[in-house]
């Protein structure tokens, strides 16, 4: 009964990857590329079939449970990449099993990494379906916010959060909102990007990355398309897409009431943007072009993890340090989430004030917020570190004892667990993941989807299995 009640809103997913099917096979006939061609015909009988029979499966009134909704969560996270891996695995390029699911995971889950070494020896439907893998992850992970938003109290959801007037009853027709708004702003993305002479086939690619936050170029390096200093300010803006919460222009155009109050934590995020991007112009831009950075900035704040130099500067820790913060709670990035860092330093000087003022509470609010913050959140907090630190551990060590070096394992742990594509902004250009280790590639695929779906979800899982009662 169970399994009975996840399938029906997966199969408004598999009804998209149809879509996206045909899409690529519309877009090969037109440009005369044929040599992937049957792979998306294939792929779009299977989705097709799947959608038609999971939304088929009679349905319980019954209200779903926590644990029955971060399963549908998960088994949409283990379905989904079968599905868009089969144009991969039966493409011209000989592509093993694992490493196809590799690559569909690394872009459902808008990780970035990659099993080619070459991309411009891939035909271009396939580029764009590799595009499209990390587009529809994002979809899904926005549809999984909404699923699961019954995870955190109400206080969390209001004040917290820019999440406000959801119906979770009405979930499948709370996706279709977020799917049109999220297609509009691709939309606009790909129409602003074509506008300052990036061409289409770029921008269309750009577009899907831009709003997914993932890490996917259509070509091996960024500079082949960026060739000016104004294309890069763009670019740069453009990647806040997936830094700020969606459902701030949700909200905006949904929303009949509209509350400043409600846009708070956006307001936060935009001025912890502005405070990075001065601190490095003012120290560290006099040696270092400042454009270069300011894409960097945005790139490693938005988890998507592009960048235009080719050379490790004094800023990779800097920008490490900002991926793993990440950027809002609502949006397409990944990370711990900036309002989680936020609250936990403020909670932590407040903590240390009151040792000389114990009677006294300080900075009991967030920035533009009315309310005081719920304190009560600040153990999950906390623990969603914990596990984060857990997690880094035992991937490094896993990816160490497969012969990777400390360092690297180290690096790539933190950007698997954060899903943010390997660069030279991290100190990890032209990591080699075609040639790892059965063993290391599968621990990097699970540990994708462990970053993706939030920590503390896979914690709710183990104790569902772990603690029966």
């Amino acid at each position: 009964m169970m399994l009975r009640l996840q399938v029906k809103y997966l199969s408004f997913f598999f009804v998209i990857i149809s879509i996206l099917s045909i899409f690529n096979i519309i877009y090969s006939y037109y440009f005369n590329l044929y040599l992937n061609l049957e792979t998306y015909y294939i792929s779009f009988i299977i989705s097709l079939i799947i959608s038609i029979i999971f939304y088929n499966i009679k349905v319980d009134s019954k209200k779903l449970t926590i644990f029955e909704k971060i399963l549908t969560v998960f088994t949409g996270y283990i379905l989904i990449p079968l599905i868009l891996s089969i144009p991969f695995y039966l493409s011209i390029y000989n592509l093993t099993f694992l490493n196809s699911l590799f690559e569909s995971v690394s872009g459902f889950t808008s990780t970035g990494f990659t099993v080619f070494d070459n991309i411009k020896n891939i035909d271009q439907s396939l580029i764009l379906w590799r595009s499209s893998t990390q587009w529809i992850g994002g979809l899904y992970f926005l549809f999984s916010i909404i699923f699961l938003i019954d995870i955190y109290d109400e206080s969390f959801k209001k004040t917290l959060t820019n999440y406000i007037s959801f119906d979770s009853s009405e979930v499948l027709k709370q996706a279709i909102k977020i799917f049109f708004l999220y297609t509009s702003i691709t939309l606009i993305i790909f129409i602003i990007l074509n506008f300052f002479s990036i061409r289409s086939f770029d921008s269309l690619n750009l577009s899907f990355s831009l709003i997914s936050s993932g890490g996917f170029l259509p070509v091996n390096n960024l500079s082949s398309i960026i060739r000016n200093d104004t294309q890069i300010v763009v670019l740069s803006l453009l990647m806040l897409s997936s830094f700020f919460s969606i459902f701030f222009s949700y909200n905006l155009v949904f929303l009949k009431e509209k509350n400043i109050n409600f846009f708070y934590e956006d307001l936060n995020l935009m001025i912890y943007f502005v405070i990075v991007v001065t601190f490095v112009f003012l120290f560290f831009s006099f040696n270092n072009n400042f454009f270069n950075n300011f894409l960097s900035i945005s790139s490693s704040m938005s988890n998507i993890g592009f960048t235009l130099d080719t050379k490790q500067t004094n800023l990779n820790f800097l920008f490490l340090i900002l991926v793993i913060i990440g950027g809002s709670f609502f949006s397409t990035s990944s990370g711990l989430r900036f309002i989680k860092m936020y609250s936990l330093f403020k909670y932590s000087i407040n903590q240390i004030l009151s040792f000389s003022k114990p009677k006294n509470i300080f900075m009991n609010k967030l920035m533009f917020a009315k309310t005081n913050f719920n304190f009560d959140e600040i153990n999950k907090y906390f623990l969603t570190i914990l596990i984060f630190i857990l997690s880094l551990f035992i991937l490094t060590s896993l990816l160490s004892l497969s012969g990777i070096s400390f360092e690297k394992s180290f690096i790539l742990s933190i950007l698997t667990l954060m899903n943010t594509v390997n660069s030279s902004s991290y100190g990890l250009a032209y990591f080699d993941f075609n040639n790892l280790y059965f063993f290391s590639k599968s621990c990097l695929i699970f540990f994708m989807v462990v970053g993706r779906i939030e920590l503390l979800t896979i914690l709710l899982l183990m104790k569902k299995f772990l603690f029966k009662n």
